[in-house]
């Protein structure tokens, strides 16, 4: 278990037999906790094109090799067991809250998006 994880850590972690980078969303006070043995995460992808849940974030955002493509709508909560390893860059706090949002955007129909009208829902 890895309880040192917090908000806004970049993480390579095991989701269901693949290693995939997420970014821990799961408020802090959670992710210390002895009693919750889980954080919330949300992965990145190597490809994808933005719109209302999906942001494409460079190298030197997030210190991955590639771009990548943070994709709110696959949010889920993750083990803390299956963290791996913890990497050197971590969000912006800007950057978190525009990933909360699109999370929120990924459930709720009506949340704010300043894109085309068409990508919303």
């Amino acid at each position: 278990m890895n309880p040192n994880a917090q908000r806004g850590e970049i993480w390579k972690a095991d989701t269901g037999g693949k290693k995939h980078t997420v970014v821990i969303i799961s408020l802090d006070s959670r992710n210390r906790s002895d009693k919750v043995d889980s954080v919330l995460v949300v992965p990145f992808g190597s490809f994808g094109a933005e719109g209302p849940s999906v942001t494409r974030m460079e190298p030197g955002e997030t210190g991955l090799s590639e771009p990548s493509f943070l994709k709110a709508h696959y949010i889920q909560v993750l083990p803390k067991k299956l963290l791996l390893e913890r990497l050197p860059r971590r969000l912006s706090n800007v950057q978190l809250r525009k990933l909360v949002t699109m999370a929120n955007r990924a459930i709720d129909p009506d949340a704010p998006f300043d894109g085309d009208s068409q990508t919303k829902g």
